[in-house]
């Protein structure tokens, strides 16, 4: 009896060549649908159409075409039990063999700014899903394939009989993982594209949460040569990389913390950042003072670091930042000058951020034992009209202008979390520390190696302070103004020795952990 193979593919990929083969190689005869049994056959490959198989027609501009019991009969029927067997006889269905499908690209069509509900209905595959679900379910007896990357390795082992089987449980493996993905990208339209949405789905906590994402690239390793690791998702929709090593596990967790910091400011804006945390971050009114601000809260730091900036990055600001050694430059546009010049720095990575695409996640999600988490990302801003203002001295204008830097720049260090700032500048940063005094001890710590003043700065605690020793060592290092959460038994302890000192503090309700 013949082997049957069906065909019926969007993306037309290496597909004639792998027909050929099937055909004159390993005698296969073929089945397959609309274009692509058009493209067989003009490529000379003998192909019978489905409709013609089946005896009954497409219908309905296409939306029925295979299914029918010839075509899920000769893909489910189990080889091993003769009452399948029989019943295919008794109705006449063919065993089919191997079958290849790729699906409409609807995740295409739905990121297109022009696409209409209309035509994003019309790329929901209906026929492909089922076809793939029929065939990887009786894959002890019918090869799936659903990525034209495979071909090669099916043809490799229809050489050799004894290496099927494990290469039709893996394949298909990959065709539930590719429909489970597939119908989350058209909920998760539909979600977006109700009249009455959802709101707790929309928020990304329905009872079965589902993360889906296409394999972008292999990395080199993870976090250390020893772990491996893999991109998935559009991370490169989000930016081009213009030069350099390509980005590993490390490289791409900095360079979100990047993009996820300098989202927070309008004005020219340079900060500096070291394994995700800042340790430099500056606005003004060019660039070039901004990297200036930035740049003196640490110099030794930066070195092998991260640079992001949100402003075209030009010959003068190239000139001021070209003699330090830069692991990562970030920027929204680069004149071809400086493109020309960074080309002979072969080990800086140059990235493009695209317009839009700066803070695109709305959720994270993060493994634990047993299972992940998943929250909302922080991006709650400063909020001067929900700050309560808790000390007998009120804030002068500086003092706000400092508040707001200081609350966008804290949220975004390892908890605890400190930063001294003046205006629109850091002045020393302390994270990650046990002790949030420690924290704030480092701060000082580095603002004094960096020769900068802290009397007059803005102190900013990601969280409340407990003890009134926090504020008091602010105090004693220069600072003048305070921006915490608030919320301690000791609140009154705080607000105490604050008042003590002619400091003014105010607490915002809100809290900026980040672990």
């Amino acid at each position: 009896m013949a082997k049957l193979a069906l065909l019926s593919v969007s993306d037309k990929t290496g597909l004639v060549a792998f027909a050929s083969t099937l055909v004159r190689t390993h005698g296969y005869q073929l089945l397959s649908t609309g274009g692509t049994a058009k493209l067989l056959a003009e490529q000379g490959l003998p192909v019978t159409e489905v409709s013609r198989h089946t005896g009954f027609p497409e219908i309905m501009d296409g939306r029925v075409k295979t299914l029918h019991p010839k075509i899920h009969g000769g893909l489910l029927c189990r080889r091993d039990k003769p009452e399948h067997l029989a019943a295919a006889e008794r109705h006449g269905i063919p065993l089919i063999d191997l079958v290849v499908v790729n699906l409409y690209p609807f995740e295409a069509t739905v990121a297109k700014s022009d696409v209409t509900f209309e035509d994003a209905i019309e790329h929901i595959d209906i026929g492909g899903p089922s076809m793939l679900r029929s065939a990887a379910k009786n894959h002890e007896n019918v090869t799936v394939v659903c990525d034209p990357t495979d071909y090669d390795a099916v043809l490799a082992v229809l050489a050799v009989p004894t290496a099927l089987s494990p290469l039709r449980r893996r394949l298909a493996l990959k065709v539930f993982t590719r429909t489970a993905a597939y119908d989350k990208a058209i909920s998760d339209y539909l979600a977006h594209q109700a009249d009455e949405p959802d709101l707790e789905a929309m928020a990304g906590f329905p009872e079965v949460y589902t993360v889906s994402a296409t394999k972008a690239r292999m990395l080199h390793y993870g976090e250390n040569p020893h772990q491996k690791a893999a991109l998935y998702g559009r991370f490169f929709d989000c930016f081009e990389q213009l030069q350099g090593r390509e980005l590993g596990y490390c490289n791409i967790l900095d360079v979100t913390a990047a993009a996820n910091l300098i989202g927070e400011f309008e004005r020219p804006t340079v900060a500096i950042l070291k394994h995700t945390n800042p340790c430099g971050v500056a606005s003004s009114d060019t660039l070039a003072a901004a990297w200036e601000h930035a740049y003196a809260t640490d110099t030794q730091a930066p070195f092998g670091g991260v640079l992001v900036i949100n402003r075209t990055l030009d010959d003068e600001f190239y000139d001021l930042i070209r003699m330090n050694r830069w692991d990562i430059v970030i920027c929204p546009d680069l004149t071809d000058n400086v493109r020309a010049k960074f080309a002979k720095k072969e080990n800086t990575r140059v990235l493009i951020a695209r317009e839009g695409q700066r803070v695109e996640a709305i959720r994270e999600v993060r493994s634990v034992v047993g299972g992940f988490l998943v929250q909302d990302r922080d991006q709650h801003g400063f909020n001067r009209a929900g700050c309560k203002i808790v000390t007998r001295r009120q804030p002068t204008e500086a003092e706000w202008t400092s508040f707001a830097f200081a609350w966008r720049i804290v949220k975004h260090i390892k908890s605890n979390a400190i930063v001294y700032c003046g205006q629109e500048r850091t002045l020393g940063i302390g994270a990650g520390q046990m002790s949030r005094v420690d924290s704030s001890r480092i701060a000082v710590w580095k603002a004094g190696e960096a020769g900068l003043d802290l009397h007059g700065a803005c102190m900013a605690s990601d969280a409340l302070i407990p003890f009134a020793d926090g504020l008091i060592a602010a105090a004693e290092a220069g600072a003048t103004a305070c921006i915490q959460t608030g919320g301690s038994v000791r609140d009154e302890e705080v607000i105490k020795a604050a008042d003590e000192r002619g400091m003014t503090m105010v607490f915002t309700g809100l809290r900026h952990f980040k672990h």
